[in-house]
C-alpha cells in the first residue's frame, strides 16, 4: 500500500523565477494545463509565492457571454470561453467562472485551481 505525507496546504505553492527578469506580483503564470498568480515580486533566481487557487478578476477578452460555472481558458491576454484559436492552438486551462459575464464586461471573476 502507498501512504503519502501531508506537506502543506497547497492554496500557495513556491514557484522558482527561472527567468532573467521580475516577476510582478499578481503576473498571470502559465503552468502545464493550468494557470497560478505571483502572490509577490519574484526575483530572477529566487522563490516566491504562486497562488493556485483561489478566485481572481481578470480581463475578458472573449466578446461572448460567460455563463457561471463554465470552463474558461488563458489566451496569454486574458480570459476566453474559447479552448483553443482559430488556428487550433490550445489555450491554457485557467478554472472556471466564479460569475456570470456580460458580453460587453470587460472583467471576470475565476475560480482558479
Amino acid at each position: 500500500m502507498s501512504k503519502a505525507s501531508y506537506w502543506q496546504r497547497g492554496e500557495t505553492l513556491d514557484y522558482k523565477n527561472t527567468g532573467a527578469t521580475t516577476i510582478e506580483a499578481n503576473t498571470v503564470i502559465e503552468l502545464t494545463g493550468r494557470v497560478g498568480i505571483a502572490g509577490t515580486d519574484i526575483a530572477p533566481g529566487a522563490e516566491g509565492d504562486l497562488h493556485v487557487c483561489g478566485v481572481f478578476e481578470f480581463d475578458k477578452t472573449s466578446q461572448n457571454e460567460i455563463t457561471f460555472g463554465q470552463p474558461v481558458y488563458f489566451d496569454k491576454t486574458g480570459i476566453t470561453e474559447a479552448s483553443k484559436d482559430g488556428s487550433s492552438n490550445a489555450y491554457t486551462p485557467a478554472g472556471f467562472a466564479a460569475k456570470a459575464a456580460a458580453a460587453g464586461d470587460k472583467k471576470v471573476l475565476v475560480k482558479i485551481g
